[in-house]
């Protein structure tokens, strides 16, 4: 019989995150037909926007230093006078979507991201978001987010986005040990984590996130246990558990640090397993991959209620198939299509100025991808999917995924019954390894080792 080591060590292969299907590797086009994405956006606008609304992620790359462990795409810099260019180009590309749609725009969620948002000036977020909204319809039900770093997230910064209708935000805690803190390039004392809870909360925030990540460098099961303890008395209504993705191929800031200072494969995963522990003992409910929420949130409320959605910017009770990305290296998602745009700042705001969509590589979807779209969906979401007979696609698709699960059926991860696939509590952990089975892309993939971090 397996024990939870020998699984660990038997499911721990390179594998995606799934925010997307396909996913980024696996996409054609390089470069995209920018008139055909166009046609994409304007089909997904009508289809979506009287009903669903549409939602944008914006995309704040400046950042003062660099959190080694980080993978996203940030420019470092200390020099404040980038911020109102940078706000300039982002409107200006908001007025290019807007000739491509054929009504006012309806959004359902706006989410700031980065790099750190809040490296902004709050004149100057308020800028970016009334310059957006004064062009589209935005209502009490429009989901507004923010990411936000402790260091630099002031009163002035929660009070200007509240005012303009933000209600959520996430902060960036990673690991309260001060070592490892160090090494990974993110001191913030808590202290100054818990002044920006309270305050958010004093003036009217009803969702904040932690994003925790175990794997780190010098993390152990006490540096684990101290962060969470410091966690429960700050209370936050959900919490992104993330798993550490080591790619110094990637990302060169990694190389700052040795493989002799990572846990090894199964202390990883028992510090996610330790926290897991710890975040029932909280009355955290698991929501979808890496993801918990207190009972009272609205992301467990879409969970249960089988209404939760998956796209770039993470879970969302918002089901919109349209996503708009601006900014540089955001990603747009028509359910039909993806673009993403230049990543270099220089290269966005040149294409941007010279008129046109600063988009550079992408896809569009044939049938057959947007079945396993489908399917890869539903498990990351509610872990669990259907042969659905009655589309003969997306039975084939679910037939062949079965094909290459027989594994994870021994060792009652998931269950197979009747045409229903169900992850099972126990393979939860593991849910990337099922959705592996229906991803095509990947197993014609000859070099999966080199593309992907870790699954655990």
């Amino acid at each position: 019989m397996n024990t939870a080591n020998n699984l660990i060590q038997k499911y721990d292969i390179p594998g995606p995150r799934y925010t997307s299907y396909p996913t980024v590797p696996a996409w054609k086009e390089d470069p995209i037909d920018t008139d055909l994405w166009k046609a994409h956006v304007r089909s997904a606008f009508q289809t979506n926007n009287s009903e669903k609304g549409i939602s944008l992620y914006i995309h704040l790359p400046y950042c003062e230093s660099l959190c080694t462990y980080c993978g996203c795409n940030t420019r470092i810099t200390v020099n404040h006078s980038v911020e109102r260019p940078y706000i300039d180009t982002l409107l200006r590309e908001w007025s290019l979507y807007l000739e491509i749609f054929d009504d006012t725009p309806q959004i359902a969620e706006i989410h700031l991201g980065g790099g750190t948002p809040t490296f902004f000036s709050p004149e100057h977020l308020t800028l970016l978001i009334e310059g957006i909204t004064q062009k589209a319809i935005t209502t009490s039900e429009t989901c507004m987010s923010f990411e936000a770093h402790p260091n630099n997230t002031t009163r002035a910064h929660m009070q200007a986005l509240y005012d303009l209708g933000f209600r959520r935000m996430s902060l960036g805690i990673q690991d309260f040990d001060l070592a490892v803190q160090k090494i990974v390039h993110r001191i913030q004392s808590y202290e100054t984590v818990a002044s920006v809870v309270d305050t958010a909360r004093e003036i009217g925030y009803t969702s904040i996130n932690f994003d925790l990540i175990y794997g780190l460098p010098l993390q152990n099961k006490n540096t684990i246990s101290d962060t969470f303890d410091k966690v429960a008395r700050l209370h936050p209504d959900r919490i992104a558990y993330y798993s550490y993705a080591h790619v110094p191929w990637v990302k060169p800031g990694q190389r700052s640090f040795s493989d002799k200072d990572l846990p090894s494969a199964t202390e990883k995963r028992e510090l996610y397993e330790l926290g897991k522990r710890i975040l029932a003992a909280m009355q955290y409910y698991e929501i979808g991959m890496d993801h918990f929420a207190l009972a009272t949130d609205e992301l467990y409320l879409a969970a249960e209620s089988g209404t939760l959605h998956r796209n770039f910017m993470g879970y969302t009770i918002h089901s919109s198939d349209l996503v708009i990305g601006l900014g540089a290296s955001s990603i747009g998602d028509t359910g039909s299509a993806y673009a993403q745009n230049v990543k270099k700042v220089d290269d966005y705001k040149a294409l941007v100025y010279a008129d046109k969509l600063p988009v550079y590589r992408g896809h569009f979807l044939t049938d057959e991808e947007i079945s396993i779209k489908q399917h890869i969906s539903r498990l990351m979401c509610q872990f669990q999917t259907s042969a659905d007979t009655d589309d003969p696609l997306r039975a084939s698709l679910f037939h062949y995924a079965e094909s290459r699960l027989s594994e994870l059926v021994a060792d009652q991860l998931i269950e197979i019954k009747n045409g229903q696939l169900y992850i099972m509590p126990a393979g939860r952990p593991f849910v990337r390894n099922v959705c592996m089975a229906f991803d095509k892309h990947y197993w014609q993939n000859n070099s999966v080792e080199l593309v992907f971090s870790q699954t655990v």
